[in-house]
């Protein structure tokens, strides 16, 4: 291995049989205060959190070790997800009827269509996903992303559907 390596036998037995460097102990140590620290937060503290901690502690170390000692032996922190309600059920609006009752099958293309919506946390903040599906094979015809989830987002999915099967089939009629 020496050979290919292109390195000298002696050497590589040095490094091999070389003593621990005291920076080598230190973080050794310190890894075992990180360790401890990151089990008694629950695993929720991260690089910043830590480090204060252990500082608070009487452990002097900065952010930059405890990130690589953190990074190093795959040590994260499980981030919580926040809370968004999406769903009012308690208003006056009308409510549209079941069309479907549950039956999920279609027969030919642009028969019927199923929506929803969903959300998912980014750096910047909630985006919404509106998307329409055609049931016949499943396809997904129609979508609108925002920022905000308004009826805004559903309809501009629904129209993208729509002017999808008019421009590849000649104008569609569909009844709301």
């Amino acid at each position: 291995m020496c050979d290919v390596l292109e390195l000298s036998g002696s050497g590589y037995y040095d490094w091999v049989n070389r003593p621990e460097s005291n920076k080598e102990k230190e973080d050794k140590k310190l890894l075992k205060e990180i360790k401890k620290v990151h089990k008694e937060s629950h695993e929720t503290y991260g690089v910043r959190r830590i480090t204060a901690q252990l500082n608070k502690e009487g452990i002097l170390c900065g952010e930059s070790r405890v990130g690589r000692l953190m990074r190093e032996n795959n040590i994260y922190c499980k981030t919580r997800k926040k809370y968004k309600a999406t769903t009012n059920s308690k208003h006056n609006y009308p409510v549209a009827p079941n069309l479907l009752e549950q039956n999920f099958e279609a027969e030919r293309p642009d028969e019927k269509y199923v929506g929803d919506i969903t959300y998912v946390w980014t750096d910047e903040g909630w985006l919404y996903l509106a998307g329409v599906e055609d049931l016949f094979n499943r396809e997904v015809v129609g979508w609108k992303i925002s920022e905000r989830m308004t009826v805004d987002i559903s309809v501009s999915a629904m129209k993208m559907a729509i002017g999808r099967k008019e421009s590849s089939r000649g104008r569609v009629d569909i009844s709301f």
